[in-house]
């Protein structure tokens, strides 16, 4: 049981559940090959079945550590953050962004959309999941919509999340890992015949880094 003044500081975001931090290279997405501090907090009820960080989605496994800690482990490596989870928007997260732009640090946050976001962010990625999809709010905020692609089916869950976001969102298409040499010649197919949309890869597993 968390005692009630750390859950007040929790509920400031002066503390976060704090799964994993990690200096690495951006391996999805828009800013794929950049380095970044990641930092993956826990919590997450959206459950997607495919999701390679299941043990994220418990946050009591996951001690609250002061958000300041954070930060200032961020200043020794990085320019750039990445907030990712579990489901980061589930927790207050202006204190953090707050301190990190007090410092110059950019902010990315990784999101499905389904809970209000907080926080300053240079960069919004919105990976809208089936399960739990967004809220109506976050759509015009997105810099970046990325869609994991497991079945066809995901090609029209994909447009019709496209039609809600900013006409200048950066348009991803992911093959999810397990089904990647199944999906990968569907989504090459899919955006040269529709070129609005770009492909994404997990090239972190490829070369094989966090």
């Amino acid at each position: 049981m968390i005692d009630e003044t750390t859950q007040q500081l929790i509920n400031k975001g002066e503390m976060l559940p704090l799964m994993e931090e990690f200096y690495t290279i951006q391996g999805e997405g828009f800013h794929s090959g950049k380095a970044a501090y990641f930092i993956r907090i826990g919590g997450c009820d959206v459950g997607c079945h495919w999701c390679d960080v299941k043990e994220s989605w418990n946050a009591d496994l996951h001690p609250p550590t002061k958000t300041n800690n954070i930060v200032s482990n961020v200043i020794k490596y990085a320019k750039t953050v990445v907030v990712t989870g579990g489901e980061p928007s589930m927790w207050n997260l202006d204190y953090i962004t707050n301190s990190l732009l007090k410092n110059n640090i950019k902010t990315h946050i990784e999101t499905s959309g389904a809970y209000k976001l907080t926080g300053k962010w240079d960069w919004i990625c919105l990976s809208p999941k089936k399960t739990k999809l967004p809220l109506d709010a976050i759509y015009p905020k997105a810099n970046e919509l990325k869609i994991i692609v497991v079945n066809k089916n995901d090609f029209k869950f994909a447009e019709e999340q496209a039609l809600k976001v900013a006409e200048n969102c950066e348009l991803f298409l992911q093959p999810e890992w397990s089904k990647r040499e199944e999906m990968i010649p569907l989504i090459v197919n899919y955006v040269m015949e529709n070129p609005q949309w770009k492909i994404s890869l997990q090239t972190h597993k490829y070369l094989n880094i966090p």
